[in-house]
């Protein structure tokens, strides 16, 4: 929890040294035989100090904590699936130089993309399905050999654990074909980024509360609903110090390419960094859930979940309302909506001065998040070569 990705030690400000033990107590729950490798398995494991109890910095623990919240004072639980945006690079050696290039150079759902990746994909499908991962859609994506799977809906405690599983699966199923997969947000400062978006729906009972109904519609959501989303719109900056914590992540949250580069929202509108949704089978003066744009693959699943549900539970609890929806690009809008974050640090500025999230999800852990973001931050800008090795790390 205190290490960046340039370095496996903690970084100065976590408060976190090699004094002390922690255990990691494996999850027999989220034990998985590795279909790809059906001689290994995979497991989740809680961080504690000692049996029985959590160590405040252990993320698992962080959203379970937070959702505990939520429904003992809301009776309302969330649910949550991801689109994961990944590019496939194959190596090639010149002159004694290695490089991983993009697999193809095809457009945006082309049939020539997925034919000629065919093999890859059907693996990356079966092993995720034999590993209890539902996958909704798999298409190829509008960057140069970038594609896209998108995940079920499921408890938010759930779908965080497998969207780890999930990457895992994508990598080594690319890496048994010779391939290198990866999840940075962008990895080719000309190409198109790649996301982690998350739609997110509050259900009680099986019943799905974010949706509006006859008592209560405000633009489709529920009053639960549309609360719940002002608490994320209100900490938005902040919320982004998880869901985007790497300087990368800046370079993918821009105008204009469906990312979500002001603070705004909207029905339908794919500009907008949280955008309500109305798929088929929903009546068109509601909608079901709700997504978040400026989620990438470098996010803690956990951590980012967890800053999400904070955020809407300071909504639920202060009745906070929405402005009213961007239905254009808010980049029409430029003089008028305020930008979010165009860099780590202003959402590490936003995050320090954010006592809810603190409060919510823990000071201590909050803390050692925003000295690893700082750690990061100085590195990269010191060292911008260092950028070219994340697609392995990511």
């Amino acid at each position: 929890m205190g290490m960046t990705s340039f370095c496996d030690g903690p970084a100065d400000g976590t408060n976190l040294t090699g004094v002390g033990e922690i255990r990691l107590v494996p999850d027999m729950s989220t034990l998985l035989r590795l279909p790809w490798s059906r001689s290994e398995e995979m497991v989740m494991a809680e961080m504690q100090i000692r049996p029985g109890e959590a160590w405040e910095y252990c993320p698992r623990n962080a959203l379970r904590k937070v959702t505990k919240v939520l429904l003992d004072e809301f009776s309302v639980t969330m649910k949550a699936g991801f689109e994961n945006e990944f590019y496939l690079r194959r190596k090639r050696v010149s002159d004694g130089l290695e490089q991983w290039v993009p697999y193809d150079n095809t457009n945006y759902c082309s049939t020539s993309a997925f034919d000629g990746a065919s093999s890859i994909l059907q693996e990356m499908f079966s092993s995720l399905k034999a590993s209890g991962i539902e996958v909704e859609q798999l298409h190829a994506e509008a960057g140069k050999g970038q594609f896209e799977v998108a995940l079920k809906y499921i408890l938010c405690t759930l779908a965080a654990d497998k969207m780890i599983y999930a990457r895992e699966t994508i990598k080594s199923v690319a890496r048994k074909h010779g391939l290198l997969a990866t999840f940075l947000p962008k990895p080719d400062l000309n190409d198109i980024g790649s996301g982690s978006h998350v739609h997110l729906s509050l259900w009680e009972n099986d019943q799905n509360v974010f949706m509006g109904s006859s008592k209560y519609n405000f633009y489709g959501m529920s009053k639960i609903g549309e609360q719940f989303l002002a608490g994320v719109y209100h900490h938005l900056p902040s919320i982004l110090a998880f869901t985007a914590p790497h300087p990368n992540s800046y370079d993918r949250i821009q105008p204009n390419t469906w990312s979500g580069a002001y603070l705004c929202w909207g029905k339908e509108n794919r500009e907008a960094p949280l955008r309500t949704a109305c798929p088929p089978g929903v009546p068109l003066d509601l909608v079901s859930n709700f997504e978040i744009k400026s989620f990438d693959g470098c996010a803690n699943p956990h951590l980012g979940l967890a800053a999400i549900v904070a955020a809407g539970i300071d909504g639920l609890r202060r009745g906070l309302k929405l402005p009213e929806p961007i239905e254009s690009n808010p980049a029409d809008y430029a003089s008028k909506l305020k930008r979010l974050p165009q860099n780590l640090q202003e959402s590490v500025e936003s995050l320090s001065a954010d006592k809810v999230l603190h409060e919510l999800i823990g000071d201590k852990l909050v803390t050692a998040a925003i000295a690893i973001r700082k750690a990061e931050i100085d590195h990269y800008a010191k060292n911008p070569g260092a950028f070219n090795d994340l697609i392995h790390r990511y």
